[in-house]
């Protein structure tokens, strides 16, 4: 790995810009406490078990890179691409990921408290059962993901995308629904409260006084 230190960075925050790392065991810099990245390429990179303490990383390509058993607390993953990636055990506490492609990501046993994941790409995975009460999901794309017995409680779903959305047993009591098409989803078994059963009622159409 070549030396991607920028020399303009803040007197002890490490940065990396447009380093090409694919492949590396990013354990070795342990612990990564606010470092930052940058447009770097970390396709197939080794994350496993790893620990993200406040850490920056923006616009980076994590494709196929294995994250299980890691640890991230409020780091920001922002507009990166995880697709295919290994997320399996692995723990994301008040992290932002907004922007960033989790398509076909392995999500075994993930957990994810907080945070904001607003505008990501979200389309097919499976987020069966996982407790995703109070996270943003503002305008991310939910289409055939797999969200039943989810507990979405609280979550900001406004502007959500939801085309075959799987809500079998989903928990959306006090969730926010605004611009989202119900219809669109497979609502059936899905938990509302009266705002959520409004909202249904609407995007099937119907108008409510």
């Amino acid at each position: 790995m070549s030396d991607g230190h920028d020399p303009h960075s803040e007197p002890g925050v490490p940065v990396f810009r447009d380093q090409d790392l694919d492949g590396e065991d990013l354990r070795r810099l342990a612990p990564l406490d606010g470092l930052v990245l940058e447009r770097c390429r970390l396709r197939y990179a080794d994350l496993a078990g790893l620990v993200t303490i406040g850490c920056r990383f923006v616009s980076c390509d994590l494709t196929g890179a294995d994250l299980s058993g890691s640890e991230h607390h409020g780091s920001a993953f922002t507009n990166c691409s995880f697709a295919g990636a290994r997320l399996s055990t692995s723990r994301f506490i008040g992290c932002k990921l907004t922007g960033s492609d989790l398509t076909d990501t392995i999500t075994l046993g993930l957990t994810v408290e907080d945070g904001d994941w607003s505008y990501t790409n979200l389309r097919g995975v499976d987020l069966a059962t996982r407790d995703l009460r109070g996270l943003r999901l503002a305008h991310a794309d939910l289409c055939e993901a797999n969200l039943r017995d989810a507990d979405l409680t609280g979550a900001d779903l406004s502007g959500a995308e939801l085309g075959n959305t799987v809500l079998d047993g989903t928990q959306l009591h006090d969730a926010e629904l605004a611009g989202v098409r119900l219809a669109d989803a497979l609502v059936a078994g899905a938990q509302l409260d009266l705002a959520g059963a409004v909202r249904l009622a609407e995007s099937l159409g119907a108008e409510v006084a």
